[in-house]
């Protein structure tokens, strides 16, 4: 039987406390779990002691681009949106961007009209942290294609959506209806030659979303470097 605790206001169950620690953990270590069924239990676990519902509203969050241009998530209504937490200089982040699967992703789901929001979360003087120009040279260099970089350096939208991985990967329906959270694939590696054998969760997702079917995967644990949150 669960016995229920109250962290930060939130009634979680002991055993979505316990399995969130194990992920927060790993998190440090990554890859995490590659056992299908664990990866199942423990996903389950999140998406019960997480605020961050399926099917529920997605957090109003306001944030600055590399241009510094002001975007809202209510802004977006009626396209769907994707948020991509990134960091440059993670080599799970540098798999999907030098085999240009996200690039290719990018253009994928913006050529369909989604807005798609890389976040870079890392504080002053941690790994992955970026000036807005520096943010505009690494979109040029890598021939990347988000609607927009936010420089997120206080970590507020990353611990609103409880971003805990680069990359870390949501779906948000036209309607501002979170419908998928977690990794960006089913091969929680750093091996770019594991991208063409993958099963990519965010572009099922996007593509369920857009053509209004259900999406069969809405949680998945996330994989990567932890994000590098100021103290």
């Amino acid at each position: 039987m669960n016995n229920f605790i109250k962290v930060n206001g939130q009634k979680i169950t002991t055993t979505g406390l316990v399995a969130l620690a194990l992920i927060i953990t790993g998190c440090q270590n990554p890859p995490l779990t590659k056992d299908s069924k664990t990866t199942s239990q423990v996903s389950t676990a999140i998406a019960a002691s997480s605020p961050l519902q399926i099917d529920g509203k997605a957090p109003e969050f306001t944030g600055v681009d590399s241009n510094n241009t002001t975007h809202k998530l209510s802004d977006f209504k009626g396209k769907v949106v994707v948020l991509e937490w990134t960091n440059h200089q993670c080599p799970f982040v540098r798999k999907h961007y030098s085999s240009g699967n996200m690039q290719k992703l990018q253009k994928e789901a913006t050529s369909k009209g989604v807005v798609w929001l890389s976040i870079i979360s890392s504080a002053p003087g941690q790994q992955g942290h970026v000036t807005p120009q520096k943010a505009n040279e690494l979109i040029k260099s890598s021939s990347a294609s988000p609607t927009a970089v936010i420089i997120d350096s206080e970590g507020t939208i990353g611990r609103l959506y409880q971003a805990r991985t680069t990359p870390h990967m949501y779906v948000i329906d036209t309607d501002g209806v979170l419908k998928y959270m977690g990794a960006i694939d089913n091969k929680p590696s750093a091996n770019p030659a594991d991208v063409e054998t993958a099963t990519n969760y965010v572009r099922a997702a996007v593509d369920s979303v857009i053509t209004n079917k259900p999406v069969e995967t809405t949680v998945t644990q996330p994989y990567g470097c932890s994000v590098k949150y100021n103290s």
